[in-house]
């Protein structure tokens, strides 16, 4: 039987007695929820259930190394920092504790023996994290248990649910003396619980202390289909992981909890690389409870925090529908190495070759798996199964070892990272931002110097619209129509800024007086006056500090657009084919075509991020487009543009970075997905560019 603190109160009752043996282990008080619980205290009693007797109870302190007790511990135990200091540590209490119980089981009349624990905390949030974070080989025996709470519940439904209740409510539901002047520290939990025991094993339900719980010792990989049903109740999200981080390590973190197989997926940015997020499936909705209450504990020096998710979103990461990846997953027990970097002529003996005898791959070069566009062309990715960890640990040692004139990277991976990559690339078109439909901005951001702008700083990052409108109270019946801008970080989230239009320059100053420091949710927030082309910099990736204004972070300084100000009286066009795939509710007014050729207007799809590396900003009310701007077309690519081309909606694309030994047919492969007609080959034109360095611009093509 033990004693866990948690964080909903200084000390959670919970019991570990056994079919044949009761402990118990005590946790220090958590301070906040940043910290993990600690073993303290381990006290125990045998019981020999069928001639009902009871061995000696047991009382061993455990060192407490890294935290101090506190306050509320130190009141309720009557325990000492320094009697702490001198306690044995956690591996000999645990040596002793196996001894011991073995000694009085055989003084009992012998046998197999099984741990009761009041609750499951004990076990799994407690002694096996703790086990994890100290490396320490737990017996078997802690990996098998009862839950005293859950066979109470069995014989007496009729009571509280069984995670509300406590020894002591037990034992006053059953009638139950007992010894109120034991002020032993642990001693009265102890034999309260082996009082309970005893009781049930004199009813009449022969279904009690017959199914334990059990605590898997060793996560499971496995594949995951899109047409699998996950419970919503069963996953959480994990946010802050290193980025290093594998399934096993995601696994570690969340030790003595039961993760179903294959139920780690960690998530991949948009440029297939590990964003430090990671969803993991439970087997139950009772281990996904637990899980919740690891939030903001420590992997490493890192805290993590811990959300609910749902089935779809792990099944979108996790799923997949390829019979090549189901049959390269099939094996199971087996540890997933990513290969970056391989040479596109490479194959299965290059590959087998470079990692040597020493590391050999499962299956050879059935444990291989190449990752390819749609058009069958190599990506540079493998995947690589191995048998045990020792052979991973191998060939993880040719990180960055050459394969003819080229190093490869090798990471660990997951089954869910596998199918991730691999859906990617079979479901992604080759020019996944000519997909995205091309809407009009309804507003102009209109250049200028004035201060008629706000600039709100510090805002809590679960900031709404409607709470920046209620923060700004009276000043918010001076904003434009469309004038609130969140502003978006890399990864899509609220950077704590945010930009407001107002109607002049004096309403923009009255706001700042007005509002300037002003508590939203807890947090203080800087209102700060500031000029339209400062807010238009920021939008388009740029910075805006107190030493000055940066300009965006363009690739290509020479193509750089200067403001928001070519944006004002340019009309966008709206292709015909995306009616076809959008409700006319979802699409804003037409614009009219006007008769003389003018500049046509496009906006990049979200993957595009053309001038928008760092940041975007939020639709503002009451509505606006989900995109982030446009940009318009060189003028030297519509001078020999025959009209009749610039009357068609859509016709104009722009490429940019081009190589400069690229042709007409590497262009054409690139639209192969698109079917250009052969007649249009013609219609590729390059753009004529004052002469330049090599390290000025590159080459562009216009496509008509």
């Amino acid at each position: 039987m033990g004693k866990a603190s948690s964080p909903a109160h200084s000390f959670a009752e919970d019991s570990l007695p056994a079919g044949e043996e009761a402990g118990e282990i005590m946790g220090s008080s958590l301070e906040s929820c940043w910290t993990s619980p600690r073993v303290i205290l381990l006290v125990w009693q045998v019981v020999e259930p069928r001639s009902r007797q009871v061995g000696t109870l047991h009382k061993s302190l455990v060192r407490a190394e890294a935290a101090a007790l506190s306050p509320q511990c130190r009141e309720a135990s009557g325990l000492s920092a320094d009697s702490l200091a001198r306690a044995e540590s956690l591996d000999k209490v645990l040596q002793q504790f196996s001894q011991l119980v073995s000694r009085d089981v055989a003084l009992l009349g012998g046998g197999p023996h099984m741990l009761c624990t009041d609750g499951q905390q004990l076990l799994r949030q407690v002694l096996h994290p703790e086990a994890s974070r100290k490396n320490l080989v737990l017996p078997d025996t802690f990996f098998s248990f009862y839950d005293l709470r859950r066979e109470f519940h069995m014989q007496h439904p009729n009571t509280c649910p069984a995670r509300d209740l406590t020894v002591g409510t037990m034992a006053q539901d059953l009638g139950l003396e007992t010894d109120a002047t034991e002020d032993d520290f642990g001693v009265w939990e102890v034999k309260t619980m082996v009082a309970v025991i005893l009781h049930l094993l004199e009813g009449p339900n022969g279904q009690l202390f017959s199914k334990p719980e059990v605590v898997k010792q060793k996560y499971e990989t496995g594949p995951c289909s899109k047409a699998d049903v996950v419970d919503n109740e069963t996953v959480v999200r994990a946010r802050g992981l290193p980025w290093q981080s594998s399934d096993q390590d995601v696994a570690r973190f969340f030790k003595g909890l039961n993760i179903a197989r294959g139920g780690v997926a960690l998530c991949l940015n948009a440029q297939g690389r590990r964003n430090g997020e990671a969803l993991i499936r439970f087997e139950d909705s009772e281990q996904r409870d637990l899980a919740l209450q690891r939030h903001k504990h420590h992997m490493g020096v890192r805290y993590i925090e811990v959300y609910k998710a749902t089935g779809e979103e792990f099944v979108k990461i996790a799923g997949g529908t390829s019979l090549e990846v189901a049959r390269f997953l099939s094996r199971e027990d087996q540890v997933i190495l990513r290969l970056r970097g391989l040479p596109f002529s490479a194959g299965p003996t290059d590959v087998l070759g470079f990692l040597g005898p020493e590391c050999p791959v499962t299956g050879g070069a059935d444990g291989l798996l190449f990752v390819r566009h749609p058009d069958g062309r190599p990506t540079g990715d493998a995947f690589a199964l191995f048998a045990c960890e020792e052979q991973a640990q191998a060939a993880l040692r040719r990180h960055k070892g050459m394969l003819g004139k080229r190093y490869i990277e090798l990471f660990r991976s997951t089954a869910a990272e596998v199918q991730q990559v691999l859906n990617r690339y079979a479901t992604s078109p080759l020019l996944p931002t000519l997909t995205a439909p091309l809407l009009p901005i309804p507003f102009p951001l209109a250049g200028g110097t004035g201060r008629d702008c706000v600039r709100l700083r510090g805002l809590p990052y679960t900031a709404t619209i409607e709470d920046i409108l209620s923060f700004l109270g009276e000043a918010a019946a001076d904003i434009r129509p469309h004038g609130v801008h969140m502003v978006l970080n890399q990864q899509g989230r609220p950077s704590g800024d945010a930009f407001i239009q107002m109607m002049s320059s004096e309403r923009a100053l009255a706001a700042a007086q007005r509002c300037h420091k002003k508590v939203m949710k807890e947090r203080y927030v800087e209102v700060v006056p500031c000029s339209t082309e400062e807010m238009s910099r920021v939008l388009m990736g740029g910075s805006l500090s107190r030493s000055g204004m940066s300009p965006p972070p363009c690739k290509l300084p020479c193509l750089s657009p200067p403001t928001y100000a070519t944006f004002q009286a340019t009309p966008a066009l709206i292709p015909t084919e995306t009616t076809a795939l959008y409700p006319s509710s979802a699409l804003l007014p037409t614009a009219r075509v006007p008769a003389t050729p003018a500049p046509l207007a496009y906006y990049p799809g979200p993957a595009t991020q053309l001038y928008m590396n760092y940041t975007a900003y939020y639709p503002s009310p009451p509505v606006s487009p989900t995109t982030v701007g446009y940009l318009t077309t060189p003028p030297t690519a519509l001078a020999s543009t025959p009209t009749s081309m610039l009357s068609q909606p859509g016709a104009l694309v722009r490429m940019q970075g081009v190589p400069y030994t690229a042709g007409m047919k590497d262009l054409l492969s690139v639209f192969q997905a698109y079917q250009l007609a052969p007649d249009d080959y013609t219609t590729l034109m390059p753009i004529g560019d004052p002469p330049r360095t090599v390290l000025q611009a590159p080459k562009e093509w216009v496509c008509l």
